[in-house]
Formats: structure tokens, sequence, C-alpha cells
């Protein structure tokens, strides 16, 4: 247990980034549930629309350190490929 003011600080300040991410780790996974939809009912103009909105969220994540920036690369450009078979 944390005994020193220092100590319980820093329980407090990694409670509150915890909160944080996890909150924006289910934003980005809600917008990649979202684009899944969207390929999956294949319309490619609402798979459109969702990829455009999710990307910047992955890229976004990646920024903050939620996922890695590769991770994020990645992600976009195989949802960008199945989004463009669509059409």
């Amino acid at each position: 247990m944390a005994n020193t003011a220092s100590a319980r600080k820093a329980v407090r300040k990694i409670a509150h980034r915890t909160a944080v991410n996890r909150s924006r780790r289910s934003n980005m996974r809600t917008y990649l549930r979202k684009i899944e939809e969207a390929i999956a009912s294949g319309d490619a103009a609402a798979a459109q629309s969702a990829f455009a909105v999710a990307a910047p969220v992955l890229m976004r994540a990646a920024q903050k350190g939620i996922i890695h920036k590769n991770t994020a690369s990645r992600k976009v450009s195989r949802l960008a490929h199945r989004v463009k078979a669509l059409a």
C-alpha cells in the first residue's frame, strides 16, 4: 500500500489516467464496431462514412498511447481495403 504522500498521489494519478484511457479505448472500439457493421451489411456509403470518422479516431488513439502507431496504421489500411472492395 502507498505509504508516502507522493505514492498516494501517484495512485490517484494512475487511477485517473486508467479511467481516461479506458474511455478512449472504448470510444475507439465503438467506431471500429460501427464500420464493421457497415461492412457486414454491405452498405458501401455507410461504410465509407464510418471509415472517414473511424480513421482519425484510430490515429488519435495512437497519438495518445492507447495503441501503438503501427497497429493503428495497420488497422486503418486493412479497413480501407475492405471499404474499397465494397465500392
